[in-house]
């Protein structure tokens, strides 16, 4: 991923700030499209993630950016409503910087060039707001530059991996002339035309 151009993140940011705000406490027990995650899941991944790469972005390393992800371990902070937004905001605020982009940094117990984990970042935020979206019956337009460049990340994966793969899961065929958006969730392992299950 050497030579990532740099992204601002504010409108990605702000775009699953509205996500969130939008869900019901009745919604978060609700599935996504990760199955590792319900929407509350979801919710608490995401609050985590933006204060490690937050923190990433910083270069203020520790305990914040030594931790693997672990799902299982996934809590959902109670003032979610108010943290999450505030997180976001941080993290955007922090990859405005371009230093943020440059020398080394680490995520998820990970040492990374910046400029990888800021490619990392976006293409949560990018995916990660599409599962959202789709759990929760929201339209989802993500930020254009965001989204090119989380496409750009998810495709030099998938043929890194040499086994059909990303670094989500198996990659899901779409068309080569679908939207952009349906050819990034579909290297990020998920399928386009996903929508919750009905209840029985």
């Amino acid at each position: 991923m050497a030579g990532t151009p740099s992204v601002d993140l504010a409108e990605q940011t702000r775009i699953v700030s509205r996500l969130a705000a939008e869900v019901p406490d009745t919604g978060l027990a609700g599935p996504t499209p990760c199955p590792e995650y319900t929407v509350g899941g979801l919710l608490g991944h995401l609050t985590g993630l933006a204060v490690a790469f937050r923190d990433a972005g910083r270069k203020d390393l520790g305990p914040t950016t030594d931790t693997a992800p672990d799902p299982a371990g996934v809590s959902l902070p109670a003032a979610w409503r108010e943290e999450l937004p505030r997180v976001l905001g941080e993290l955007a605020e922090a990859w405005q910087d371009p230093a943020a982009w440059t020398g080394m940094t680490r995520a998820g117990g990970v040492d990374l060039p910046g400029e990888v984990a800021g490619a990392v970042a976006v293409d949560e935020l990018v995916i990660h707001g599409w599962d959202l979206a789709r759990a929760t019956g929201q339209e989802y337009v993500p930020d254009e530059a965001a989204l090119r460049l989380a496409h750009a990340f998810l495709l030099a994966a998938a043929e890194e991996e040499d086994r059909g793969g990303g670094i989500f899961g198996p990659v899901v065929p779409v068309p080569d002339d679908a939207p952009l958006l349906d050819r990034a969730v579909g290297l990020s392992g998920r399928h386009p035309g996903w929508v919750p299950p009905s209840p029985p």
